[in-house]
């Protein structure tokens, strides 16, 4: 924990964040659909200014908690689009839940600082992973709304009340598609600047991180191939794509947080 090091900036901004995200989370039942939507989009816009913040008005840091923030305002940016043009999508109170939570997290755990030596590859190589951690989050959260979609329809409730379900269905999968476009070329990224990446007689480094990244590769893949080959949908699919999802999530945020906080050691 560094706390104490923290900028007086980055704690009025991580608390404003905090509270703009926890009024429509906490009160998602008694906003209007315009005035839940403005809320979230202002906690959205404070919280990327305390990204901003903490990677050009202080020392540059990064760790398991930065990657899960910059991760959750990815996935409500992706919200923010959809609800203009699909208004019926009705997850905003989990996803300010979720941004309170990580702008929290990053101010408490706000990882190692970045060394002036690191190599130009490394910021490509994280902005890819962390891309394809946003696209993938965006489909676990489609997932779970296709979920519910298909419990209310067994149900018998209202069938206009939400989205159709094969829309979030079809919604769902571009965002798996597009997540193992970018986790791909995240691998090529390490697989062909290994060495400067990782130092010189180090082309491929076969740790935690490494082995859970190619092991969820292989699951998205089997996932995308299922369904094109195969028609795999609905629970079967998602379960898939929730056990892609976490093997991703240990990839890099499960072996920081063993590092950082259980062992208490820094890359």
């Amino acid at each position: 924990m560094i706390l104490a090091s923290a900028s007086w900036t980055s704690i009025v901004l991580t608390v404003c964040a905090a509270t703009a995200y926890a009024i429509p989370a906490a009160g998602a039942r008694h906003l209007s659909p315009k005035a839940s939507r403005a809320a979230l989009l202002l906690a959205w816009g404070l919280h990327g200014l305390l990204l901003g913040w903490s990677l050009l008005g202080e020392t540059p840091r990064f760790g398991f908690a930065p990657a899960l923030s910059v991760t959750a305002w990815l996935v409500t940016a992706v919200y923010a689009v959809e609800s203009h043009v699909y208004p019926q999508m009705q997850t905003r109170w989990a996803l300010c839940g979720l941004g309170t939570l990580t702008v929290v997290l990053a101010l408490v755990f706000p990882g190692t600082a970045l060394h002036a030596s690191a190599s130009p590859w490394l910021p490509l190589h994280w902005a890819l992973g962390i891309a394809s951690y946003g696209l993938f989050g965006a489909a676990v959260a489609h997932a779970w709304f296709m979920n519910r979609t298909e419990e209310q329809i067994r149900l018998a409730a209202d069938p206009h009340s939400g989205m159709p379900l094969l829309t979030i269905e079809r919604l769902t999968f571009r965002f798996v598609a597009a997540g193992f476009v970018l986790l791909s070329a995240t691998i090529i990224v390490a697989f062909l600047y290994g060495e400067s990446l990782y130092g010189k007689g180090t082309t491929w480094k076969w740790d935690h991180k490494t082995v859970f990244s190619m092991l969820s590769w292989l699951t998205f893949a089997v996932l995308l191939i299922g369904r094109a080959r195969f028609g795999w949908r609905g629970r079967r699919a998602v379960r898939v794509l929730y056990a892609g999802a976490a093997l991703l999530l240990l990839a890099y945020v499960g072996s920081r947080f063993v590092l950082e906080i259980i062992l208490g050691r820094t890359l």
